[in-house]
């Protein structure tokens, strides 16, 4: 196995154990290799979920670029959620985990399709 394959097992082993989620495995591979080159860089592979610059840069940049949603407060509330359910005292929250959790709560499934 590479190391992406390495790390799509480290992200599905991530949402079993800390979010309580049965990763769907096709899935989560189109959300890892969708966040290109940056799942391979210690700082940009995980979200810093305590700087309001990098979830305002999640909104932005994933959500309504990359889903095509709306910008308002309900995309707050999804990316609070996502931090809550992976758990704030969890220090690596990796970018991976937190997109796909947010195309499930989204329901956008097909963007990845």
């Amino acid at each position: 196995m590479g190391k992406r394959d390495d790390l799509i097992a480290q992200y599905a082993e991530d949402l079993r154990s800390k979010c309580g989620m049965t990763p769907d495995m096709a899935l989560l591979t189109k959300v890892t290799i969708g966040c290109g080159p940056s799942i391979y860089d210690a700082d940009a592979s995980t979200v810093a979920a305590t700087q309001p610059g990098e979830l305002e840069t999640v909104k932005t940049n994933f959500l309504v670029k990359k889903l095509g949603l709306k910008d308002g407060p309900e995309l707050d509330a999804a990316i609070s959620s996502v931090i809550e359910t992976y758990g704030k005292s969890e220090r690596n929250k990796y970018r991976a985990v937190v997109y796909y959790m947010l195309v499930k709560h989204f329901g956008k499934e097909s963007v990845y399709g």
